[in-house]
């Protein structure tokens, strides 16, 4: 018996998990096309799969196990890497609007429309974890424009165009990212490793429509058992993804309660519509009947009109009129007369809806298969994605020594990887502990957190930033940033274990013991009059005023930039009381020269203390000057040093203008 060889890197394997059954297709790039080795299908026992959605991992997982192990028998290959694709059952689609008001009249080019359009997706992002009742990772993936303004103005393209105001509207897609983990733990039971994932629309419209067909503006529509998925292209590009909420279940559950017979009966009956003039079964009461094909095909018009107007909704919906042809794939789409319903309902030519499978030729043939069935629209099209390289996350790349889970249709940056992985963005942007800020009889002290650990960012072993494009074969290495710790203080702390006397906060007395708070406002009374101590170290702004009779910790006044210095320090603090009125104070010690760092951040001055250690200031040291809320960041950080983006890990240095923002 030949022993089995290993899987050849450029050996493609897919498997389209349907909610019905499996199909596996082996093959590899022969001279531009994809060349089709072996197709092997299962069909599952029960149903494992609901609406597309993989329902028991363990029954699905063992019947990718067949099918696997079919083809590695026919083949004698030993199968270890897999291209999946993730149902459009599961995909959420919701509108956004951004709009942009641009410092004066200019022309509107790439940068901005592309910052439009990224707010707008943004908005779209928001909008759909409101209606969610919890909230959970969503992938982008894809979008199209549904209308552009300009200065209130509708246009259909903004480039060159002059205004100041510029809006968008977009409808967004999004795939959830429990889905895409469902896959992979799927595939891992199975003993398989997900070499690439994609999106079951994208997939199939790699098979049926051709890359040069897609100038025109042409809709497939996928109808499985479970989920009814829908692509649209047009100057070309795929510009619109959404799916129907009923396939052909409703047809096989029709036929089910005028029968009364089971799901699986109901499923065979179905499949010889159009070969018998009559079928016999029997039915849940043990009764043998017969029912001609001219009965149902009247049993089933109701729903195949009922899915045939859905499919017709979502299109307008999506492409705003009818397309130019649509072409139908799936095992509903063979339901005799189903075609010209869809005409209808799109009010089209029937002409110029047709069933896939016509062009698979173009860019796919075997050597003694058929392949013009539209059932194989989908398993084909992951296959030839992945072989002809139509997808860009047709390849591996590790992250800190293990596959990273890709999902995409276009380039992918570091930031969007690690976010695919489970990391989130307060992961890649560690940050000092928070400030402990209080006024002391009207002094405003400031006691600094922790510093954070940066991020460690490599690519290859090279130091990268967090927006760098991921390339095959890439290996990332990434470690974590940890927020530093927050500055804690109690009263006690605060004024010294040898305070006398007694002491307000926020105009009530408190006990030593009292954790204090960012903004309190804290008042020392009766205090012998002939003791006290220099004052913390002040800003110029400041003169000093008495302080606790114990030693007070040294601290720095918050750092802040000068514009901001006088909104600072005429800030509310307790009023000191007159000079006649309260003990006189030592005179103040000489305070040494502290070294400043001097930058400009987001545009306006920055001045810092040196450290206490004396190490420089890295990037992420700003963060918490930069006036954004990362506890509640939800869109990309860009980091930028001299309009040049930079690492986590950067030194900043005297002069560099700095720019920490969020993208639009």
């Amino acid at each position: 018996m030949a022993e089995y060889r290993e899987q050849e890197k450029d050996l493609v394997f897919a498997l389209d998990i349907g909610t019905r059954s499996i199909i596996g297709v082996v093959g590899e790039a022969d001279e531009g096309r994809f060349k089709v080795l072996a197709i092997e299908a299962a069909e599952h026992g029960r149903r494992a799969m609901i609406d597309g959605q993989i329902d028991d991992i363990e029954q699905v997982a063992a019947l990718a196990r067949v099918v696997t192990d079919r083809l590695e028998e026919r083949l004698r290959i030993r199968l270890r890497r897999v291209c999946v694709a993730a149902a459009g059952r599961a995909l959420r689609t919701q509108s956004g609007s951004f709009t942009m008001e641009l410092p004066s009249e200019q022309s509107i080019d790439a940068d901005i429309i592309s910052r439009l359009e990224a707010g707008a997706v943004s908005a779209a992002e928001e909008a759909l974890q409101l209606d969610e009742e919890a909230r959970q990772q969503m992938f982008l993936v894809g979008y199209t424009v549904a209308q552009y303004r300009l200065d209130n103005y509708p246009l259909s393209n903004l480039q060159q165009h002059s205004g100041k105001k510029v809006e968008a509207d977009v409808v967004a897609t999004f795939l959830p990212g429990e889905v895409v983990e469902s896959l992979y733990a799927t595939m891992r039971t199975a003993g398989l490793q997900v070499a690439s994932m994609t999106l079951e629309p994208i997939a199939a419209m790699n098979a049926v429509i051709p890359a040069d067909l897609r100038l025109l503006n042409l809709a497939l529509v996928d109808i499985g058992a479970g989920t009814t998925d829908i692509a649209l292209c047009r100057a070309g590009s795929v510009v619109g993804y959404t799916m129907a909420t009923i396939a052909g279940d409703e047809i096989t559950e029709a036929i089910m309660q005028a029968l009364l017979v089971d799901f699986a009966t109901a499923e065979q009956i179905k499949r010889t519509l159009d070969t018998q003039e009559e079928v016999v079964y029997t039915n849940i009461l043990g009764l043998e009947e017969t029912v001609s094909a001219e009965t149902l095909h009247g049993i089933i018009q109701e729903p195949m009109e009922r899915l045939a107007d859905a499919i017709a909704k979502q299109i307008l919906g999506v492409n705003g009129s009818a397309p130019s042809a649509v072409f139908l794939a799936g095992g509903g789409s063979k339901l005799s007369g189903f075609l010209p319903k869809v005409a209808k309902g799109l009010e089209m030519d029937e002409r110029r809806v047709a069933l896939a499978g016509n062009n698979f030729s173009v860019s796919i043939f075997a050597d003694d298969m058929d392949l013009k069935n539209p059932e194989y629209a989908t398993p084909l099209g992951i296959a030839v994605s992945a072989g002809l390289g139509l997808l860009n996350d047709s390849y591996m790349v590790m992250l800190n020594g293990q596959p990273a889970k890709l999902f995409r249709n276009g380039a992918l940056t570091l930031r969007d990887i690690l976010l695919m992985n489970g990391y989130s963005y307060s992961d890649m942007l560690g940050k000092s502990g928070r400030n402990l800020s209080v006024t002391l009889d009207g002094r405003r002290m400031v006691f600094h957190g922790e510093p954070g650990v940066p991020a460690a960012l490599f690519v290859n072993e090279e130091e990268a930033a967090i927006s760098s494009v991921i390339h095959a074969g890439d290996k990332i290495t990434f470690v974590p940033a940890k927020e530093g710790k927050s500055a804690e203080k109690t009263l006690g702390e605060l004024l010294g274990k040898h305070f006398s006397g007694r002491v307000l906060v926020n105009n009530e007395g408190a006990s030593l013991n009292t954790p204090l708070h960012t903004g309190d406002t804290i008042l020392t009374l009766d205090r012998p009059a002939a003791v006290s101590v220099p004052a913390p170290h002040q800003t110029p702004a400041e003169s000093p005023v008495s302080a606790p009779a114990a030693p007070v910790p040294q601290v720095q006044s918050a750092p802040v930039p000068v514009a901001q210095t006088a909104a600072a320090v005429s800030a509310p603090v307790a009023q000191a009381a007159p000079a006649a009125s309260r003990p006189a104070a030592a005179q103040p010690r000489p305070v040494t020269p502290v070294k400043k760092l001097q930058i400009l951040l987001n545009g306006a001055p920055l001045v810092l203390d040196e450290k206490k250690d004396g190490s420089p200031y890295y990037l992420m040291d700003l963060l918490e000057y930069s006036g954004i809320d990362f506890d509640h960041v939800d869109r990309p950080v860009v980091l930028e040093v001299n309009d040049v983006e930079c690492g986590f890990q950067h030194v900043v240095k005297n002069h560099d203008s700095v720019k920490i923002h969020c993208l639009e």
